[in-house]
């Protein structure tokens, strides 16, 4: 049974990979879809990897490589937002997008510092 959280994660990724396709076909796009692609898909697999951890350290390591590269989908979102003139379709999955990078950056944090907190 997944939690709301994986599932926030993974309907992330998947509308993330989906957006990807509306940008455009230029050669200076191909690194941020590429890094985008990557850095959009890890934080569900790795909270995936977190939640069968060997142990609560192990399962803060995790999802601290998930809120990383969490934090790195937002960069990438952002400036996709800087430099590239959507439509409006397109302009209002961006900013759902943003949206989310950063809700689930603050519960991927808070998730850290309570169970860095519940460690001892």
């Amino acid at each position: 049974m997944r939690n709301d959280l994986e599932e926030r994660l993974f309907n992330f990724a998947v509308r993330t990979v989906l957006f990807l396709k509306n940008l455009p076909n230029l050669p200076e796009f191909n690194n941020i879809r590429y890094q985008l692609s990557k850095s959009s898909t890890s934080p569900g697999a790795n909270y995936e990897e977190a939640q069968a951890g060997s142990s609560k350290a192990d399962f803060i390591f995790k999802t601290e490589i998930s809120l990383r590269e969490m934090r790195e989908t937002n960069y990438w979102l952002r400036i996709i937002e800087a430099t590239v003139e959507l439509d409006n379709k397109n302009k209002t999955e961006l900013l759902y997008l943003l949206d989310e990078s950063s809700q689930l950056k603050k519960i991927l944090g808070s998730i850290i510092v309570n169970s860095k907190a519940n460690l001892n």
